[in-house]
């Protein structure tokens, strides 16, 4: 026989359900069913996935909601209204689905209390095409038949079957569990006899198969934070809640065959059709003039044309024309206007913005002004963007400043109307972490056992690893995993658990850029939600914020999928940081300079901008933060827009491995390589390297003979590199090679590249538009470096790790950061001149953790009123210190912005009497009480109410960073740490900021100043050490084992500097660093020479001396006249040295003293950091030729600028043998663009720089 489940719940049964829809309808085909419902809790997010899957399976699908009713009414809101009654709802046709949508919109709007509600009333009036059945057993009928009540539930069943003529079913249920259930299904026979109501067998489906009960049970405890053994928690009934199969649904409803035939006439009734796959823009009316939006369009698209393109250029008046004919021929000329009128507000309200994504391929965008690359420059292509051949919305995502979204969203509201703008839900699932911590709980293991397990699983932001992947034998991350799995069945337990609950649906949250706008009201197409918290909001890949704080609007109940599948257009409103820090910085750079920029007019082709990126200092520079940016830049050495927006898309994992080719090619070191000549003008520009998705498509265009659109089919499938479509693309891309005259062979390789990059392929019109921003920002930080710091800190001035990080680099620059000062602070950050005139940026006061703006704002306003704060009577008269808060006060004082009235001791013993003083004397003044001397400001020493401070010494300066650290995420205060941090960043590779789960393994170098040392005895009766150390950004954990501890330990000095190499671990713990070496600080600051053979990276150098003159021709000279090459230098073998050249031979390097002006060593002129040695560092290797390139290459920038600071290069062989060249009668002056040109040329870390000590 055949059979229907009517009452079937998915995983968005939020914490409660666990099908999952393909695997639901996979078990519904398998068993023969012809149709099947869904009916989740309260909401209809399934409802569109649902309906395509069944429909792809050959499965009529019903859409229903198991509602929740309000007892009275959903106005109603006492405590009692948290007792609810269930009932099952299902849409016949279109008429009862526009119903069931109304219906879970206003649960979710006006009826939510603790769950979302409709009553009766709300029923009623929406009760037009809908099916309702009884409920199961928490419904209103089963609860008054449990509870004796007959008339009273024939009642409830006539006022239904009133309402829902030939609609209304009293369902039947069997659960072994539920022993009220016989009781039930006896009274619900009864009725339907009675009443002439049909009945209807339904299974209350909450998981797919019966072996699935214990995990869905796991589920419960998750959702209700129970633990599996707790007596009295919420948990089904049995293991029956599962989809039970036609025989034995047959087998439990024998008696009542009707019930089970009355399944299909129910799916029969539901003959529901949803219109998917037309879109449904909004109306954009043009003004008077123009005839309908296609005019309009091509109006503003000329208008733009001409702005952009005053000379004609070749081929750009036939890509606008085809790309307005595609745009009209598939009915999106209204798109592009919405999104122009979106930046034209955005412009006229001076609001910056930015588009992202392939939106940047079309060249109407560009003429409209909406964005601001050009795409036939950069090679793009619009069949990228807007596919002829596949008819789906245009997607066109756009940045404005993140405290300025709000009012881009709020104008859309406007224009198009209240009703039709709503935010995107989205869904989060459960992650491998949080599945074993979830799991963990539910099976009351030790906490810290499951930390562990969880910690080691890597938590690598966009990259997911699950359980499963690392339970893998080949997988190496997984082998303590693994070996915990075989060892340990409750660990087993654990994992098997969560790996099954890994990837379910756990929240529903708002998209954090997605909006929606339709042509009709919302509720015509789609379930809305109340507002909610931007859940799994989405983030810039520097780790920057997009969006933030909550949803301004209600949101839709389907996710993106599906209101594209609906044919709703989407815009992204993202919220970007970034900006916000350019127009701060441009708005300063005005007030300070006079000079007037934006996104249309900073500069792009600067060459600060790419030398700035060349050094790798990318802290705050748009998409290149982090150490590894940092250092790909420096080997990069960028010089034009092009290598930058390529280094943007290689910086992946996959392309990642390409970087040293790509960088080799483009200094000319390795030969560029194409498969074929035809390749040559795609790939030229990436030296070779398929880096770009339309690369992919322009090798398909042009040796393959694609169309555009098919080009944009095949970069999609390839892709995703499944169905049936592969092999097909594959043989249609072969098969058109080799009619194109290329050989099958050679056809073969080239696929076997797009088959590889594809997967990894960047839309390069993403990577044009974030390149620009990258420039622009690295351009402001070059220029105006204070400026542009400042904004920083303004903008994340509430993200204590960004503020330790931005400190440190205005330490770097030698920009001085001055504390919170109440007389001087403003509310955010600010730039002000120090008594010697220096710039400096001081520290706002909101910056100051707990210290809320509308304190800050009571503040500046007395400030602004009577002046700086004479002393604390003054604030305390002039400002209620009760409004203030004892906590923000308290926060001020610790971070020093009190000091000009007493040290921190001195104020925090005083500040409830400072509170009580201050409480009281605006008590005082609202009851008229003050005297003639208290209201003319005037003071006598006598009236003071706080009197003389304690005679208490500062704080303990361990105390006092402490609390710089907590409250304003950097350190302030001047300690040995900061002093030496200049010299110190030139020899780590990472500070503990960088420490993460993407470094487990790595070696790393770190510098920081010994907390703590915790010595133990291992088994075998050695000593090893536990040190926590700190650097700028916090503090990390170092294991020394006893080999090294012997030999180094006594380095090991509370309050002293040490530099550490070892392992960084971050596998199941916190991270720590097992060491593998031990420098400490006085090895630092000895010149090199100085060192003993222990203290070296290297052995010890021999050292050679050679005079100013002594090598060096040019490679010119060289070349022209072999006779005129220089002597051979150290780098066949360290015995062939360099001889002066002989009486008669002319020097063709020009010595020092012949150069112009120059600075005399002994007469060196007062400088801010002390003189430096540099020793330079040249790795030998086969190529004797290139080496001494190399060494002529290193000398002639080393004295390029002379000056003051001596300089050493060392040969290093492969044997390790050292030479070192020193040459006392010459010196240079040390900057940053120095290093990074050395480093450039040698690579990173081949330059050391060491403080010389003063001469006496």
């Amino acid at each position: 026989m055949s059979f229907v489940h009517l009452h079937v719940h998915t995983e968005y049964s939020l914490l409660d359900g666990l099908s999952r829809i393909d695997d639901l309808i996979g078990r519904a085909a398998e068993l023969g069913m012809p149709a099947l419902a869904l009916t989740d809790h309260g909401v209809l997010y399934a409802a569109i996935a649902f309906y395509q899957k069944a429909q792809e399976a050959g499965i009529r699908p019903i859409l229903g909601m198991e509602a929740y009713m309000a007892r009275r009414t959903v106005q109603d809101r006492e405590p009692d209204d948290r007792s609810l009654y269930h009932l099952t709802i299902l849409a016949m046709d279109e008429t009862g689905w526009r119903n069931l949508i109304r219906l879970a919109t206003i649960a979710q709007l006006e009826g939510f209390y603790y769950k979302p509600r409709i009553d009766k009333a709300l029923l009623e009036r929406h009760a037009e095409g809908l099916i309702i059945l009884s409920g199961c057993p928490s419904a209103e009928i089963p609860r008054l038949l449990a509870q004796g009540r007959m008339e009273e539930a024939e009642a409830v069943a006539a006022w239904f079957a009133e309402r829902f003529p030939g609609r209304f079913f009293l369902e039947l249920q069997s659960h072994p569990g539920v022993p009220e259930l016989d009781e039930i299904n006896r009274g619900l026979v009864a009725l339907s006899r009675r009443l002439g109501l049909p009945l209807v067998a339904t299974n209350d489906v909450h998981y797919v198969r019966p072996e699935d009960a214990g995990l869905q049970d796991v589920l419960l405890c998750i959702q209700t934070g129970k633990r599996l053994k707790e007596p009295g928690r919420m948990k089904m009934s049995d293991n029956t809640y599962y989809l039970r199969t036609p025989e034995e649904m047959q087998e439990l409803f024998a008696e009542i065959p009707e019930a089970l035939t009355n399944t299909l006439r129910v799916a029969e009734m539901c003959s529901l059709k949803l219109e998917l796959g037309r879109h449904r823009l909004p109306r954009f009316d043009p003004p008077p003039g123009f005839p309908d939006p296609a005019a309009y369009l091509r109006h503003l698209a000329e208008e733009g044309f001409r702005a952009r393109f005053p000379q004609p250029r070749p081929g750009y008046r036939e890509r606008l024309d085809y790309e307005l004919e595609i745009i009209h021929r598939m009915g999106f000329d209204a798109y592009f206007l919405i999104v122009w009128d979106l930046i034209r507000y955005a412009r006229e309200r001076g609001i910056w913005w930015n588009v992202r994504g392939s939106g940047a391929g079309s060249l109407v965008a560009y003429c409209l002004g909406i964005t601001r690359v050009d795409p036939i420059e950069l090679d793009l292509i619009f069949e990228r963007f807007l596919n002829p051949a596949r008819v789906s919305m245009p997607d066109i995502d756009i940045d404005f400043p993140d405290d300025q979204r709000d009012e881009m969203i709020r104008y859309a509201v406007n224009r198009y109307g209240a009703d039709r703008v709503a935010q995107i839900i989205t869904f989060g699932t459960m992650k491998a972490r949080a599945a074993v911590r979830d799991v963990g709980r539910a099976l009351d293991l030790p906490l810290p056992e499951v930390d562990r397990v969880a910690r080691l699983i890597p938590a690598i932001p966009g990259k997911d690893i699950s359980i499963r992947d690392l339970l893998d034998p080949s997988n190496e991350e997984g082998r303590e995993l693994r070996r915990l799995y075989q060892e340990k069945d409750y660990i087993r337990e654990l994992l098997d658990l969560a790996m099954q609950l890994e990837g379910t649906v756990r929240h529903a949250g708002t998209h954090a850029a997605g909006v929606v706008i339709a042509d009709r009201p919302l509720v015509d197409y789609v379930p809305l939600h109340r507002p909610t918290g931007l859940k799994g909001s989405a983030r810039e890949e520097n780790g920057g914020e997009e969006g933030g704080g909550e949803a301004l609007l209600p949101v839709t109940q389907f996710d993106m999928e599906a209101l594209e599948a609906l044919g709703l257009l989407k815009i992204d409103f993202l919220g970007l940081s970034t900006l916000t820090v350019m127009r701060e910085t441009c708005e300063r750079v005005a007030q300070r300079h006079g000079v007037h920029l934006d996104l249309e007019t900073i500069p792009t082709d600067a060459p600060e901008a790419y030398a700035l990126l060349g050094r790798g200092e990318t802290v705050g520079v748009f998409q290149v933060e982090g150490r590894g940016f940092s250092r790909m830049m420096r080997d990069l050495k960028p010089r034009a827009f092009s290598h930058v927006m390529d280094a943007l898309a290689l910086y992946r994992p996959g392309p990642l491995e390409y970087i040293p080719n790509y960088i080799r090619r483009m200094r000319g070191q390795e030969p560029i390589e194409y498969r074929h000549p035809r390749l040559e003008p795609i790939l030229s520009k990436t030296f070779g390297i398929l880096v770009y998705q339309e690369q992919i498509m322009r090798v398909a265009i042009d040796l393959a003979g694609y169309t555009p659109s098919e080009a944009d089919e095949l970069r999609k499938v390839v892709a995703k590199k499944k169905g049936e479509a592969f092999p097909k693309q594959r043989a249609k891309f072969l098969e058109g090679c080799v009619h194109n005259g290329i050989p099958a062979e050679v056809a073969e390789a080239i696929w076997g590249d797009i088959e590889f990059f594809a997967r990894y392929g960047f839309n390069a019109a993403h990577a044009a538009s974030y390149a620009k921003i990258c420039v622009q920002t690295a351009y402001l930080k070059a220029k105006y470096p204070v400026e542009y710091l400042c904004a920083l800190m303004t903008v994340d001035r509430n993200k204590t790790e960004k503020i330790g990080l931005y400190v440190a680099e205005c330490r770097r620059l030698g920009i001085p950061v001055l504390p919170p000062d109440i007389n001087r602070s403003e509310a955010t950050f600010t730039i002000e001149r120090t008594p010697e005139g220096v710039e400096a940026i001081r520290f706002g006061l909101t910056a100051v953790k707990n210290v809320g703006e509308g304190a800050v704002v009571r503040i500046l306003a007395a400030r602004r009123e009577g002046g700086p704060f004479r002393d604390l009577d003054d604030l305390a008269r002039r400002v209620d210190l009760k409004e203030i808060g004892r906590r923000a006060l308290e926060s001020l004082i610790r971070v020093g912005a009190l000091s000009a009235f007493g040290n921190r001791a001195q104020l925090l013993e005083i500040l409830d009497h400072l509170m009580e003083a201050s409480a009281r004397y605006h008590r005082e003044r609202q009851q008229g009480m003050l005297s003639l001397f208290d209201l003319s400001g005037l003071r006598l020493e006598a009236t003071s109410r706080i009197g003389a401070l304690p005679n208490l010494p500062e704080v303990e300066e361990g105390q006092i960073l402490e609390w710089e650290k907590e409250l304003v995420g950097a350190y302030l205060s001047e300690t040995p740490l900061t002093r030496q941090w200049p010299i110190l960043q030139q020899v780590v590779t990472h500070t503990t900021a960088d420490l993460s789960e993407e470094l487990h393994g790595q070696t790393v170098k770190l510098a920081g100043l010994i907390r703590a040392v915790r010595t133990v005895t291992t088994r075998t009766g050695e000593t090893m050490a536990y040190v926590t150390m700190e650097d700028i950004h916090g503090m990390v954990e170092v294991v020394i084992f006893p080999r090294l501890w012997k030999q180094k330990g006594d380095r090991v000095r509370p309050d002293s500097i040490l530099i550490v190499v070892g392992k960084a671990e971050s596998g199941g713990r916190e991270p720590r660093v097992v060491a593998e070496d031990l420098r400490d600080q006085e090895v630092l600051a000895r010149p090199a020479e100085e060192r003993t053979e222990t203290e070296e990276e290297f052995p010890e150098a021999e050292e050679r001396i050679l005079p100013p003159n002594g090598w060096g021709r040019s490679r010119e000279e060289t070349a022209s006249d072999p006779k005129k090459a220089a002597p051979p230098v150290p780098l066949s073998s360290p015995e062939e040295m360099p001889s002066p050249p002989s009486e008669g031979e002319a020097s063709a390097w020009t010595p020092a003293s012949e150069r112009g002006p120059q600075i005399p060593l002994g007469s060196e002129p007062p400088r801010a950091v002390p003189a430096r040695q540099i020793v330079v560092y040249l790795y030998r290797t086969d190529r004797l030729e290139d080496d001494l390139r190399r060494l002529q290459e290193v000398h002639r920038l080393l004295t390029e600028r002379p000056g003051p600071d001596p300089f050493q290069v060392v040969v290093v062989y492969p044997d390790r043998r050292q030479v070192r060249l020193r040459f006392p009668q010459q010196g240079t002056w040390y900057s940053p663009e120095l290093l990074a040109r050395l480093e450039g040329l040698l690579g990173p870390d081949s330059v050391r720089v060491f403080p010389l000590k003063p001469q006496e």
